[in-house]
């Protein structure tokens, strides 16, 4: 909507440059001026040819920067919004967090082996198509992945919290 809007806005000054240049051709005519007249006439399209190519580019560039965008979102961006993350309720999983390790997210038992919010072993976060450190990831990174275990498994991995 906003790029029609641009586009008319820069219709509409090549159209009262236009104006203005069939004036000064007719005041070239009366004048008695020779040639300048048609290359005033032309002066608009080439003027309204450099704005819509003009548009045409900046719209090119924006479609481009949201394709790039998109490829840089991880696959489980898109399922941790809402009251839903990856159709599990969000009151579940903060419940769930909030026992496993009190909802910090870089949280990491005493003897090393469950790490994050959800207290994941690193098998189980592997599992789930994690990778690395579950205490390092992105906190809504963790967030899909304990609802993918928890869709898989209900609440049995958390077996005091869940």
């Amino acid at each position: 909507m906003l790029a029609r809007r641009n586009l008319v806005a820069a219709v509409g000054v090549v159209f009262l440059s236009l104006g203005a240049s069939v004036a000064w051709a007719a005041t070239d005519e009366l004048t008695g001026a020779e040639g300048e007249g048609s290359e005033l006439l032309e002066r608009p399209h080439r003027t309204l040819d450099r704005a819509i190519d003009g548009h045409r580019e900046r719209e090119r560039r924006r479609e481009r920067r949201e394709r790039r965008r998109e490829r840089r979102q991880p696959e489980w961006a898109a399922e941790v919004n809402g009251d839903t993350v990856a159709g599990v309720p969000r009151g579940t999983l903060e419940a769930i967090a909030s026992c496993e390790s009190g909802g910090d997210p870089a949280a990491v038992s005493s003897d090393g082996s469950y790490r994050g919010k959800y207290q994941f072993d690193t098998g189980t976060w592997a599992s789930v198509g994690g990778s690395g450190d579950p205490a390092a990831a992105p906190e809504a990174e963790q967030d899909y992945r304990a609802a993918l275990l928890y869709s898989q498994a209900d609440s049995s991995p958390w077996p005091v919290c869940g």
